[in-house]
């Protein structure tokens, strides 16, 4: 009898929704961006994360579709098992990560002196790397 395949995405997951970041009366997000990693980008506003954000959660769902009018609302997973984007620095078992350029993460970087009151912006704790597409990391 062989191993049984392990399935823990979305194990334990809490979702929000919140406003999207718009441009020029335009929403950031869009369709195509369902499954990336996004941040907080204003009170109670996301966008897609950028290299070196805190990274707040995983991009599940948008209210209506890009053809539809209307103020959109995004959910996001912010706890729990998620697989997001990853791009370099490449995290590795065990790490914990940050925002990374167009809805990616990263390998975080180690604590110093200009991260903000509180501590280090990390997050997570990675349990799976798929190559240098994604992983998969406890919320």
């Amino acid at each position: 009898m062989g191993i049984r395949e392990q399935d823990l995405e979305g194990l334990g997951a809490v979702y929000a929704s919140f406003e999207i970041k718009q441009t020029g009366g335009v929403d950031d997000l869009k369709d195509e961006d369902i499954g990336k990693a996004v941040k907080i980008s204003d009170d109670n506003q996301v966008c897609l994360s950028i290299d070196g954000s805190m990274f707040l959660g995983k991009l599940v769902d948008l209210s209506l579709t890009d053809a539809d009018s209307g103020k959109r609302v995004a959910t996001v997973q912010i706890k729990g098992v998620m697989t997001v984007p990853i791009t370099t620095t490449y995290p590795e078992i065990g790490d914990r990560v940050v925002g990374g350029a167009d809805g990616t993460v990263k390998k975080a970087p180690a604590l110093t002196g200009y991260d903000p009151a509180g501590g280090n912006i990390a997050r997570g704790t990675v349990v799976c790397v798929n190559g240098t597409s994604e992983c998969t990391l406890v919320m």
